[in-house]
């Protein structure tokens, strides 16, 4: 009986100084790994709130940190063992290496999104145009952008494609300036049109006073003068003042007599008996 328990001491013994040790360290640095990792998270997601990110930026920002610390949890977990990582290392390289060029333009779209995240170009509720669509920013992703066209139309732009394209933001500023040009026939009194039209956008409720609204003879078109009338209206009411003020004008030329010239085809219709003269004038 001595001999089983001295053999079964020489056994643990062994164990310990080889296998058991190893197992011990690596379940140590698992649970510590874990917790380190928990709370890097709550520090980078604190972090990332102090600095006014938005929601997808923050998230981003975590899940990043999140994937890299379990990437280093790994490595240590496997030196840990007792096994190489120089060949994993070689490995896992050629596994991204042969991902990224399967996923190039996913990837672009991927790196384009986090420009736009943390470069914020627009943000979610701006009116924007691009690439011949305009819309309303519904949803901001990693890999996409959804707008949402004033008919109702759900569209998703790669954003690989947004920031190569030219881009333009109506909503990035406070104020916006609402352009309407109005053709006036020649024969018009210059400075009794501009009082009239200046009079007429001045009094609208959403133009503002500063910068304050002008009208300026624009052009000398082939059949009346161009008068561009400019008003700055606030953001948000931008279409509201663009329709208003076309119905302002026009109905103010008309109650002081003012008719916008257009094309306009003559036609001359003969009798016969007029027709029948011609022809035997001809003769």
């Amino acid at each position: 009986m001595d001999q089983f328990w001295q053999t079964l001491k020489e056994m643990g013994a062994e164990f310990v100084q080889t296998g058991g040790l190893m197992i011990v360290r690596t379940i140590a640095f698992l649970v510590l790994g874990l917790v380190i990792v928990k709370i890097v998270q709550n520090v980078v997601r604190a972090t990332a709130l102090k600095s006014k990110l938005d929601k997808s930026a923050s998230t981003f920002v975590v899940s990043v940190v999140t994937i890299l610390l379990y990437i280093v949890l790994a490595v240590v977990l496997v030196s840990s063992l007792g096994f190489s990582t120089t060949g994993i290392i070689a490995a896992f390289s050629a596994v991204a290496l042969a991902v990224a060029l399967a996923l190039k333009d996913s990837l672009a779209s991927l790196a384009n999104g986090v420009i736009i995240i943390f470069t914020k170009p627009f943000k979610k509720g701006d009116y924007i145009e691009l690439n011949g669509i305009d819309g309303l920013v519904q949803d901001i992703r990693l890999f996409n952008t959804k707008i949402i066209t004033y008919s109702n139309e759900e569209i998703i732009v790669p954003n690989s494609e947004i920031l190569s394209s030219k881009l333009i933001n109506n909503s990035s500023m406070p104020l916006r300036r609402v352009v309407i040009e109005v053709p006036i026939p020649y024969r018009s009194d210059v400075a009794q049109i501009k009082k009239l039209l200046l009079d007429g956008i001045s009094s609208y409720k959403y133009v503002v006073k500063t910068p304050a609204p002008s009208v300026v003879l624009a052009d000398y078109a082939s059949r009346s003068l161009v008068f561009s009338t400019r008003a700055w209206t606030p953001n948000e009411y931008y279409w509201d003042t663009f329709f208003d003020l076309r119905d302002i004008i026009f109905n103010t030329l008309r109650e002081n007599g003012i008719e916008m010239p257009f094309n306009r085809l003559d036609v001359t219709l003969l009798s016969d008996a007029e027709q029948g003269g011609k022809g035997a004038d001809k003769k």
